[in-house]
């Protein structure tokens, strides 16, 4: 799942920085999560991401759940499980 995707489905603020531009890969985008006051920000590539200050990152929606919201794996996992699936066409 893209980075944005899952921030989309775990319910957080997030603004793009249209001002960002890449170095190399042209598909990173920086972002900017609001979280209870803090702001985290984020480099993102597909389902990978990187914390530009506390330079730490990863890979997939588990991962960026358990990170942003400082939750263990199963709890990451049952928050991305109680999300309703998408109709299928």
């Amino acid at each position: 799942m893209p980075v944005l995707a899952a921030l989309d489905a775990l319910g957080v603020y997030w603004k793009r920085d249209a001002t960002f531009e890449p170095v190399k890969d042209k598909a990173t985008v920086r972002i900017h999560v609001s979280l209870g006051g803090a702001v985290v920000e984020l480099l993102a590539t597909g389902p990978k991401w990187f914390d530009t200050r506390s330079e730490q990152g990863g890979g997939g929606a588990i991962d960026l759940a358990m990170y942003l919201l400082r939750v263990d794996f199963v709890a990451a996992v049952k928050r991305f499980h109680a999300l309703p699936t998408p109709a299928i066409a």
